[in-house]
């Protein structure tokens, strides 16, 4: 019978560093470590890499002894010098302390702590970093009943003594193997041919039917049982002596070289001719060979459950597979056709070129009766010893087995049957057969008589291509036009109209619930209540020609689609809710021959052990359910390196990329060894990408051009049987910023633009300042000269005229009647000069400097001529330069106060109160005179223009003006002008002055001021 395990090897060809293999180690992060005489490799299930240095001390590792990885996922490296080394997380330890040197042996004790044996120590642990001894004292005791030659014996305690005394052991006796039993006994082999045990602090000896040779191996079982592989054979330790029974017989003089117990109690045993397995059923040879090189040296048993084999030529594995197939050696074609499965676990099929084949307990058988080997059968259908066959040609045959003799019946056209060419032939409950033709209909053949039934009454079509019998006795038929049903109550057919994906409908299958599945020409459907239904959410390979289907005990349908072997959770179909997880596709790395269905009735079928037969193009295969339970080891993901523009970036420091890297490069990996290839990934990088990529196979991720910033890469993986775990590796790294990306480079941007502004805006304010200013100069000299002109012209002569009118009134009589007219004359004169001056003031700066304010206002009633009013100004705060483009404005609208204060109000006290504050000059003037009526405070008064004029001016220089004023109640004028407006700062202030000249300009845009300066 086949083997069910699948075996794949690796050797230099395939990229193994090479060297002959002594051990295998799987650390938890899913590694796997191999250990040879030419150094220490790691495997991902793809990939070899070769540690020849002990980093950071850069010291050669040189050939290996022995490796273990303990619980805490340390790795332990026994070198052939006896060194001692210690991995993890890419940094090797060399073991320091007594026993650094002469360890010939590790093991791993109850717990998960190394256990050593050391020439000059005896047995010890490595815990806490430093050695510890198994027990206070190791001393010697032969075992009860130990019948050994008095030279056995003193030799015995030699090597025994010495490791009591703890002094330098006999080289000859080393020990090579070391292990817990669980029981309290700590086994010890040793290279001469001894065996003993550590228990309570003592040594014992063993030496009872131990022949003189080398131990090379001990296994522990359970019941305190130990199996010794020796240079001379296998031996066992039944818990009180040592035997040979329970050993095969191939095994008793073979040298063993390595042993392993599976997760499935198999004893696997490496020796010089091979690979032996031994369980309940036997010795099974599984890896056999003469040659000189076929030792296998190491085994072990991973996390998922792969053997792995060791050699001088490389490594193997061995892989549970989910099927077995079988191969006809004598066929031209190994496609299969219809399958049947007998209750007494025969197996029927006929192959597609003809004729009709057996297996039974492995082996294969041809039958020859009634011409089968001349005819292709189509169909195979039976019931205990009877088997009915529809054929291409010979129509339905009957075979009857009488003691393994088989009687033939073949019923043809002649008999009454619809067509000779059968395609699907099946019994129903009560042995009514039913049988589809090519393109004749159904024929029922019951009671030795045929009925046939064509399309004329109710059938879909003349082509059947599938029959089965549903719970309520229903006969359905799947034909090229739909499925069509026969009932009690008569026909009925279901086609697209009623659901179906496809009208060409190739096989059909009763499940357990009583639910009719449909395999069509374009994916599945079933058939619930009355109501077809056809999942929506299913993968690509569910929507292909479905050629066959079975169901299993745990409620799961395989499939055979054209291109694929499906097995699919059946429940998840019915919900329409079909995960990653619900679905399954074989391979042949599987154990399949092929993967191509074939479109024969019943080319699916569950037998009666629970196992489901396929027929495919490269032979008939079997899968076992148990065995194809989907693993549940997910795969473990890690992110091995990363590469920018192809240099490779140290991973155990805080990862960054330079922002001159075009390309980052990813690379990770899964670690399930069991089928690497299968591996899927998922990744996205946060800060890039917007969801996980589409699941891929490669392994390795490219990102171009990534801008600067900080990122975080992750990743998943399934493991072989579409398993996604639940972790993933992720990997937190920055692209550096270039220079103009850097903070610094773009606050100095910032900054400088803001400088440049700067300088740009006052130079320009400069330029504009000087241009008003030589405008405001050129109109303050026009106005000079103007009230020049008007005072040495103008008034001069109206002052002459004025004079020679005195002179003349003053020589007229004082009757004359024209006496009275002169004097009006002279006195509107007097009105016009008056006049002319006040034009003049306007004309003239009425102040001389810009801290004159105080002594200008101050000399106001001199120049009105006013008397016998009690007026002050008092200044509160240092007086402050004014600028001089608002200082006439502020003096005009403190003039017209109080010039009307004195010429209206009637006032006795008139008072000034000048403010110099730090935000603003404070011009208030009070008199308690008779006030303003209201009506003209609100809307002055016609021909005056005083209080509207104030406003104007103080709206103009950006300042605020409030006049307050009851009849009889005197009046306020008060008048607030912002600091950074109405003052001039000093160089040692130029922010501030600037600042104040911005806010200035805005308010004032077509203002001059000639007092600008730069700080």
């Amino acid at each position: 019978m086949p083997s069910q395990y699948l075996h794949e090897s690796w050797g230099i060809e395939k990229g193994f560093p090479g060297g002959a293999v002594s051990s295998f180690a799987q650390t938890p992060d899913g590694y796997l470590w191999i250990g040879t005489d030419k150094g220490l490799i790691r495997f991902d299930g793809l990939n070899f890499r070769k540690f020849d240095q002990a980093t950071p001390s850069s010291s050669p590792i040189g050939a290996v002894r022995k490796l273990l990885a303990d619980a805490q996922g340390n790795l332990w490296i026994l070198l052939q010098n006896t060194k001692l080394l210690r991995y993890r997380d890419g940094v090797f330890d060399l073991i320091r302390g007594e026993a650094e040197n002469g360890i010939t042996a590790m093991g791993q004790k109850t717990g998960g702590a190394v256990l050593l044996s050391s020439l000059p120590m005896g047995t010890l642990t490595y815990t806490g970093e430093r050695f510890v001894r198994v027990s206070p004292r190791e001393e010697f005791s032969p075992s009860a009943g130990d019948a050994t030659t008095p030279d056995d014996q003193s030799t015995r305690f030699s090597w025994s003594t010495s490791l009591a005394q703890h002094r330098v052991a006999i080289p000859n006796y080393a020990v090579t193997s070391v292990v817990d039993a669980g029981d309290g006994k700590i086994w010890l082999g040793a290279e001469q041919g001894g065996l003993f045990y550590l228990k309570d602090g003592r040594v014992s000896a063993v030496a009872k039917g131990l022949p003189r040779a080398k131990v090379n191996c001990l296994l522990p079982i359970q019941n305190s049982e130990l199996w010794i592989g020796t240079s001379n054979g296998l031996l066992r330790w039944d818990g009180t002596e040592l035997t040979r029974a329970g050993v095969p017989s191939p095994l008793l003089h073979l040298e063993v070289l390595s042993l392993i117990r599976d997760r499935d109690a198999n004893i696997w045993v490496g020796t010089t001719r091979g690979l032996q397995r031994l369980n309940t059923h036997g010795v099974s040879a599984l890896l056999r060979s003469t040659s000189a090189d076929a030792a296998v040296t190491a085994l072990f048993e991973d996390r998922e459950g792969n053997i792995w084999i060791g050699s001088v030529r490389g490594i193997e594995r061995l892989r549970d597979s989910a099927f077995v197939t079988y191969t006809v050696p004598d066929l031209k074609s190994q496609s299969i056709g219809p399958v049947y499965a007998g209750p007494d676990g025969q197996i029927w099929f006929a192959p597609i070129e003809g004729g009709l084949r057996r297996l039974k307990e492995g082996d294969l058988g041809t039958l020859r009766a009634a011409g089968l080997t001349q005819d292709i059968v189509y169909s195979i259908a039976g019931r205990g010893n009877d088997l009915w066959l529809g054929r291409q040609r010979g129509g339905l045959t009957h075979l009857h087995d009488s003691n393994g003799s088989f009687a033939a019946k073949t019923y043809t056209q002649a008999d009454g049957l619809a067509q000779n060419s059968v395609s699907a032939v099946y019994e129903s409950h009560d042995g009514t057969l039913w049988l589809g033709t090519l393109n004749s209909g159904v024929s029922e053949l019951r009671n030795g008589h045929f009925k046939t039934y064509p399309t004329p009454s109710g059938l879909a079509s003349n082509t059947v291509s599938s029959i089965v019998e549903g719970l309520d006795r229903t006969m359905w038929f799947g034909t090229p036009n739909g499925v069509s049903a026969l009932s009690k109550t008569g026909w009925r057919s279901y086609s697209v109209r009623d659901g179906l994906p496809s009208q060409d409908v190739n096989s059909l299958l009763l499940d357990s619930t009583g639910a009719l599945w449909i395999g069509t020409a374009e994916g599945l459907a079933f058939l619930s209540a009355g109501q077809v239904h056809a999942p929506k959410n299913v993968p690509d390979s569910l929507r292909e020609q479905i050629y066959g289907m079975a169901e299993d005990r745990n409620g799961w349908l395989w499939v055979a689609t054209a291109n694929h072997v499906l097995q699919v959770k059946r429940s998840s179909l019915i919900e329409d809710v079909v995960g990653d997880n619900d679905v399954r596709e074989y391979g042949i790395a599987d154990g399949l021959g092929g993967t191509e269905g074939v479109k024969r009735h019943r080319s699916v079928v569950a037998d009666t052990q629970g196992g489901i037969w396929f027929s495919t193009n490269r032979g008939l295969s079997m899968a076992d359910p148990l065995r194809a339970t989907v693993n549940s080891a997910p795969a473990l993901v890690h992110v091995e390196a990363v590469l920018a523009d192809g240099s490779p970036i140290n991973l155990r420091e805080p990862v960054q990329v330079s922002a001159a890297k075009q390309r980052t490069t990813f690379r990770y990996v899964g670690l399930s060894l069991g089928n690497s290839e299968r591996v899927h990934y998922r990744y996205r990088l946060d800060g890039f990408d917007h969801g996980w990529n589409e699941a891929v196979t490669n392994r390795e991720a490219t990102y171009a051009n990534l801008g600067a910033g900080s990122y975080r890469f992750r990743v998943m993986a399934s493991n072989s049987d579409g398993l996604w775990n639940s972790s993933e590796a992720e990997l937190a790294f920055e692209v550096e910023p270039t220079m103009w990306q850097t903070w610094w480079f773009r606050l100095s941007c910032v900054v400088f633009a803001g400088l440049l502004t700067l300088v740009l805006y006052r130079v320009r304010m400069h330029q504009v300042t000087r241009l008003l200013s030589i405008r405001f100069e050129e109109r303050l000299a026009e106005r000079t000269r103007i009230a020049h002109e008007l005072h040495d012209t103008f008034l001069q002569g109206v002052l002459s005229v004025s004079m020679q009118l005195h002179v003349a009134v003053d020589q007229l009589p004082a009757d004359s009647p024209s006496r009275p007219t002169l004097n009006r004359i002279l006195q509107l004169s007097g009105q016009v000069v008056a006049e002319g001056r006040n034009m003049l003031r306007g004309l003239r700066s009425s102040i001389e400097s810009a801290q004159d304010l105080k002594n200008s206002l101050s000399r106001i009633p001199e120049e009105l001529g006013e008397e016998g009013v009690d007026f002050r100004v008092v200044v509160e705060g240092a007086s402050l330069p004014l600028r001089p483009a608002i200082r006439d404005d502020v003096y005009s609208i403190g003039r017209e106060a109080l010039v009307n204060a004195f010429r209206h109000s009637g006032a006795n006290n008139i008072d000034v109160h000048l403010q110099y504050a730090t935000d603003h000059l404070r011009v208030l003037v009070q008199d308690d005179g008779g006030g303003i009526d209201p009506q003209v405070l609100h809307f002055g008064r016609d021909g005056h223009w005083g209080l509207s004029g104030m406003r104007e001016r103080a709206e103009r220089i950006g300042a605020k003006l409030r006049v307050l004023s009851r009849t009889g109640g005197g009046t306020e004028v008060d008048l607030r002008v912002p600091s950074d407006i109405a003052f001039e700062y000093s160089p040692s202030n130029s922010a501030s002055s600037w600042f104040a000249n911005i806010r200035w300009r805005r308010r004032n845009p077509s203002r001059p001021d000639n007092n600008y300066r730069e700080g």
